[in-house]
């Protein structure tokens, strides 16, 4: 059943073109009526202005026109020409028209009756001269600054809002903020349709920008504050991707680097374009795991976008290469990019946006961040938390496997939260740390969190070899796992025992041997005996038999009348 909203008609908008503003306002601005845009000085209201328009002629072929009351045409073409802004072409192409009115205090004498006839005029000639879709006014202020008369000024602006409307272009009207107002006159926003407010706030040494929709007739829109950022490429507002959940995943999975690290996974290796989370203390090589998992990222001809907050390219290069791991040739075949900077050297938007350009521009298969624990020192933990789920959630719609490094401070046991708190976004969550035994220092690693896969419970000791990460195999004493010296010392017990049981073992089959010889031995001899006496027995039988057989025949010459001598023969043994 359609619901009944969705056969209304929708207030229609133009998108401005301006990567971010046009998610945040859900499609634009209010097609046809005015925007006011205002802020204080240097928040770049005339900047997003002008992007406004030649967004509008380069990507939806709408000619415009901008009315200076403060910059002259040369003057402002020269200062957007550094983004790339070629304001001169777009005047020659006649889609755009750029018009300066000179307005000075002291050449205005206000006497009878005024009014913006003569403005009217001048701008809608400008408008039909170009058959302009888009006008930007910069700025109100200015018009209107030499006039004291509030009544006249009132009536003149609501007069300048009707009239664009009824000429039904859409037009950025830009405002100075005045004190606790959003205006300085505090008229304006109550005549626009739409009121945008730029904020340019320092905050310990940081500049950070934002931006809100204080208002939107008609329409529904992002509430919240969002960072903006200027950069070469033009203004950029964000969050663009993190408003909703519902970006696709991947069911393969990719090896983390280290053989021993995937064997804890149930499907051997944590899934493509997931989260990870490493966190540990200092010195519990953080950065050799992450530097692991780029390189075997880039050793299966994937390109692999490393942030180093902490180490210069080539410091990171060298400290890899002595545990065996060779990030150069990698390096060399653009399969690995490394963005090395302090963390202070810009805000968090700044590195937001950064990160946008990069994987856009280089298309990485994996990104790692190390550490993200530094970007603390650039904003609160809140701000920090939000960046990193924007981050985050960029790099999942764009099926980028993320591995991110947190130092954690170990403080009261704490050695499984990170300050950023961002280990509930992660999907897969490690924990490095230090096994302190006795006279000595070993690291282990465990897996905390896998979402989607079963994985191993141990604690498991690892070492850093000349041929990277190896980790060592579970040996449990006692008092359960034995790690460092007492694993040596494990061993060797173990190795001792083996040593003991194999002799002994050796010990009972030479006895077996010898008993067995004994034993052969003793059936020969009782073989031979029992031949003897059966030699002997069957040599009495046989004479038995012999007598037997003479005293048949005795018998039988008896019985024929012989002597007894004739019929009695000597047996074979008698004696004479």
């Amino acid at each position: 059943m359609t619901s009944p909203l969705a056969a209304l008609p929708r207030l229609p908008k133009s998108p401005t073109g301006i990567e971010g503003l046009d998610e945040i306002t859900e499609g634009g601005l209010p097609l046809g009526r005015p925007t006011l845009l205002c802020g204080s000085a240097g928040c770049g209201k005339t900047l997003m202005a002008i992007e406004f328009l030649v967004r509008g002629v380069e990507l939806y072929k709408e000619p415009g026109v901008l009315m200076t009351f403060e910059e002259t045409a040369d003057e402002l073409t020269a200062n957007v020409a550094s983004l790339g802004f070629d304001l001169r072409q777009m005047q020659a192409d006649k889609m755009l028209r750029l018009d300066h009115v000179h307005l000075d205090r002291s050449e205005v004498e206000e006497s009878g009756e005024y009014d913006l006839d003569g403005l009217f005029i001048r701008l809608g000639y400008a408008i039909d001269s170009i058959g302009a879709k888009r006008v930007v006014l910069d700025t109100i202020e200015a018009l209107f600054s030499g006039f004291t008369n509030q009544a006249v000024l009132r009536s003149e602006i609501r007069r300048l809002f009707r009239w664009l409307k009824d000429k039904g272009v859409t037009t950025i009207i830009t405002a100075e903020r005045g004190d606790g107002t959003l205006t300085r006159q505090g008229l304006e926003e109550y005549v626009s349709d739409c009121v945008i407010l730029l904020d340019n706030r320092v905050i310990e040494q940081i500049t950070t920008r934002r931006l809100r929709i204080v208002k939107y007739r008609g329409s529904t829109h992002g509430t919240n504050e969002y960072p903006y950022l200027i950069s070469e490429d033009g203004i950029s507002v964000l969050p663009v991707t993190s408003l909703r959940l519902d970006h696709t995943v991947s069911d393969e999975i990719i090896s983390t680097g280290v053989p021993g690290l995937n064997a804890m996974f149930a499907q051997r290796g944590w899934y493509r374009g997931s989260s990870v989370l490493l966190t540990g203390t200092a010195g519990t090589a953080k950065t050799t795991l992450a530097a692991a998992f780029a390189a075997e990222t880039c050793r299966r001809g994937e390109r692999c976008l490393y942030f180093a907050f902490e180490e210069s390219p080539a410091q990171l290069i060298r400290n890899m290469q002595t545990v065996g791991l060779d990030l150069q040739p990698y390096l060399d075949q653009d399969l690995l990019r490394i963005e090395a900077s302090r963390p202070t050297l810009n805000g968090l938007e700044r590195h937001l946006v950064t990160l946008h350009r990069d994987v856009r521009e280089f298309r990485p298969q994996a990104v790692v961040i190390d550490p993200i624990s530094n970007l603390i020192s650039v904003g609160s933990v809140s701000e920090v938390r939000s960046m990193l789920t924007r981050m985050i959630d960029f790099l999942k719609i764009n099926n980028v496997t993320a591995l991110f490094t947190a130092l954690v401070s170990g403080k009261y046991g704490q050695l499984e939260l990170t300050e950023e708190g961002v280990s509930s976004l992660v999907d897969t969550w490690i924990s490095v740390r230090d096994l302190e035994g006795i006279g000595e220092r070993n690291r282990g690693l465990s897996i905390l969190k896998a979402r989607g896969m079963a994985h191993s419970n141990q604690v498991r000791e690892f070492i850093i070899t000349d041929h990277g990460v190896e980790l060592l195999d579970v040996i449990i004493g006692p008092d359960g796992i034995i790690t460092g010296a007492g694993r040596l010392t494990q061993r060797i017990q173990e190795e001792a025992q083996l040593a003991v049981r194999q002799h002994e073992a050796e010990r009972r089959d030479r006895e077996l041997e010898r008993r067995r010889r004994v034993l052969e031995a003793t059936i020969a001899n009782l073989r031979t005996e029992f031949e003897s006496v059966e030699e002997e027995l069957r040599h009495l039988s046989q004479q038995e038999q012999a007598r037997d057989a003479a005293q048949r025949e005795g018998h039988a010459a008896l019985a024929t009348g012989g002597t007894a001598a004739d019929y009695f023969p000597t047996p074979p043994n008698a004696r004479p």
